[in-house]
């Protein structure tokens, strides 16, 4: 199982603890998403970020699709079939290769020369509100499935 994981708020008023973790995490800017396996580890940086960034279980139907128009390899260079080939040489697609991550056989971060996060756009019709919890109808915090919506509507 993997999470996607995408920064709704920015730097400002920031704790240098929760700064620290997101960094860790790659999440440096607001609408940057991360694609990051579901363990222990990663649950404690979510629990810590809670207010700063939303999360959810990605499809892989959506993570073939964020790999294919924002996935980049070093060189700002955009990633195909082709390339996955080359990097990997068990996986033949994009789509493969997302069925593995979103198993946990293999994390996106892991990949040689490939950028481990993804640029995405501000959403379209915007954040439903970027200082509330996801359960009282803001943006932040677990969102389950409906995760994929919100990517699809930055992509």
């Amino acid at each position: 199982m993997a999470y996607a994981i995408v920064r709704v708020r920015g730097h400002a008023g920031v704790n240098k603890d929760i700064e620290d973790t997101m960094k860790m995490m790659k999440l440096t800017r607001p609408n940057h998403c991360v694609v990051l396996p579901q363990n222990d580890v990663v649950q404690g940086m979510l629990h810590k970020t809670k207010d700063y960034v939303t999360w959810g279980e990605v499809d892989e139907t959506v993570l073939a699709k964020m790999i294919k128009f924002r996935g980049r390899m070093t060189g700002d260079v955009p990633i195909d079939d082709a390339a996955i080939k080359e990097i990997t040489k068990k996986y033949t697609s994009i789509i493969s290769l997302a069925k593995a991550i979103k198993k946990g056989d293999v994390t996106y971060a892991s990949l040689d020369g490939v950028k481990p996060l993804f640029r995405l756009s501000p959403p379209k019709k915007g954040y439903e509100g970027n200082k509330r919890s996801y359960k009282v109808g803001g943006a932040l915090g677990y969102r389950g499935k409906t995760i994929n919506e919100l990517i699809e509507r930055m992509l």
